[in-house]
This record gives C-alpha cells, structure tokens and sequence, in this order.
C-alpha cells in the first residue's frame, strides 16, 4: 500500500520558524519531522510515498530527493494553490494509483506503529480512521468511537491525521481547495467509517507552543 504525506500547508501559527523552513522539516530531538515520518513508514514495509508539496515544497523535495536514501520512491504532488487536505490528497491520486492508500499528516509527532493499520478496507467502507482520546489541551474532540467505528461526530475523541482511504471517497468531492473532514463526515452518514484508537504518545504541532513541546525547547 502506498502512502500520502500532507506537506503543502503554511504552518502560519509557527511563524516565524516557518517564514524559512516548512513545518515538516523542522527538526524534532534533531531530526526533521518528515524525516521521522518516513522511517516509521518503512518501519511498517510501506516504501512508496506521495508528498504534496506547495509552502517551500523546493526544500522539502531538496532534503529528500527520490526517497533512496530511505530505502523508499517518493514522488512529489505539486499544487500551483494551496488545495487543502482534501485537494491536495485529490489532486494526488494519479501518483497514488491504488484504489488505497495511507494518509499522514505532515506535522504530527506520535509513536503510532503504522503496522497496526488493517491491510485493507473492510467491504463497503471508504475510510479508516486512527483517533486518541481528545487531550486535555483541546476544547472540543472531533468523533464518537464504538466497536471499531465511528458513530457520529463528538468531543471524546480527536482525529490523529493517520488514515487509510480509498479513491472511492472522492466519487462526489468538489473541484479546487476542500479538506477531508468533508469526505468523512459523508463517510459516516453512509456508515463507511472504520476507525482504531490509538493511546500512546501523538502531537498536532499547530503552534509553537506544541512545537516546544516535543522538541524540549
């Protein structure tokens, strides 16, 4: 199964760190986060990846190259416009090919073992979601969880950016910029969402805050 990192994003509440230096490559315990990112991928067998590129997408696609070094192929989505997680994931597929493939958010620090993910979609389903149970540091959680789905939106649970989707979620997606909430907030009025919960160690780096957090600065 191939994989999607979202790398496209500004990052602008990291300002200024990301006025110079896209938010996946900033360094985490000396390491940039993508970099991090790919190993637990390979970790996992996964060894072709999709990067969708457009905030200082040159210095990504410089400090990774053709993936060799990793034992991977990446090859990069360009986007002329920002197209947010959905458009950008969309705009990919051709790169993607599978009908399946595994999304990553582009700035989370976990220790999720992506070798855990089901190796394919349960029949009928368009997506399979990875949730934690909501931090004590959001207002609000995203999702309700039971019995391996999700049941309705809700507070007790967050999405941790880690999926698996199929192409078919995209049948009825709009053209240009959309996020991919859209698409599973659809999935779960058809009951297509699948879900796991994942409880160890998992960081949305949204602010420099966050940031702090987890590079011990």
């Amino acid at each position: 199964m191939k994989a999607i990192i979202l790398a496209a994003g500004r990052g602008a509440r990291l300002a200024p760190l990301t006025d110079t230096t896209p938010k996946p490559l900033l360094p985490v315990n000396g390491q940039p986060l993508i970099v991090r990112q790919l190993q637990q991928l390979r970790a996992a067998d996964i060894t072709h990846v999709v990067i969708n590129l457009y905030h200082l997408g040159d210095l990504i696609a410089h400090a990774l190259g053709n993936g060799e070094k990793f034992g991977m192929q990446i090859a990069y989505s360009h986007e002329q416009s920002l197209l947010e997680t959905g458009g950008g994931i969309k705009n990919a597929l051709p790169l993607l090919e599978e009908e399946e493939f595994i999304v990553c958010n582009g700035d989370i620090y976990t220790d999720f073992d992506f070798s855990s993910l089901p190796n394919a979609l349960a029949p009928n389903d368009t997506a399979h979601l990875v949730l934690t149970p909501t931090p004590k540091t959001r207002a609000r959680g995203d999702f309700e969880y039971s019995q391996g789905r999700v049941t309705q939106r809700g507070d007790d649970f967050v999405y941790c950016g880690i999926s698996i989707f199929s192409q078919h979620i995209f049948a009825n997606s709009p053209k240009g910029a959309f996020s991919s909430r859209d698409l599973m907030f659809e999935a779960i009025e058809q009951g297509q969402l699948s879900a796991q919960v994942h409880s160890g160690q998992w960081t949305d780096i949204g602010t420099l805050n966050d940031y702090a957090k987890v590079s011990g600065n």
